[in-house]
């Protein structure tokens, strides 16, 4: 099953399908997932991770919540996305730097993932900019002026 193909089916999306936001949606669902088995992989170490853990949780959370709404379509709330979009690379960037500190192979992948995912949500988050300017450059035309 593809959650690109779930979105590109939807109704509301028909030939508007936005690649970038399908690729961030997936990777956020993923780090979400990892950053979860990070924080509880950590739990079991010996020494103290709990800022660690922390971050990772955070992350978690942030990540599921961005793919959440990212994937509802119908009505599309497109500020709400992007603002979801921009605190989910804020969330990912610091928990990379966390994890890239430990020498553990669980933190070694959930560090890669928050990159893979930080950096799809930039490709999403550009993409939705450039379109909300194109709709404002096509408003103003619509509208007369210019």
């Amino acid at each position: 099953m593809s959650i690109q193909k779930m979105i590109s089916e939807h109704p509301s999306v028909g030939s508007d399908y936005n690649e970038a936001l399908g690729e961030a949606v997936k990777h956020a669902m993923y780090c979400a997932a990892i950053c979860n088995s990070c924080a509880d992989a950590c739990s079991a170490e010996e020494m103290d991770m709990r800022r660690c853990i922390r971050l990772c949780l955070d992350c978690s959370d942030v990540c599921e919540a961005t793919y959440r709404v990212a994937t509802r379509r119908t009505d599309e709330n497109r500020q709400l996305i992007r603002t979801l979009l921009a605190t989910c690379i804020h969330a990912c960037e610091i928990c990379e730097e966390e994890c890239a500190k430990h020498d553990t192979d669980h933190c070694r992948r959930c560090a890669q993932m928050c990159r893979e995912c930080a950096d799809d949500c930039r490709r999403a988050l550009e993409t939705l900019n450039d379109e909300v300017h194109a709709d404002g450059q096509r408003s103003t035309f619509e509208h007369g002026a210019a």
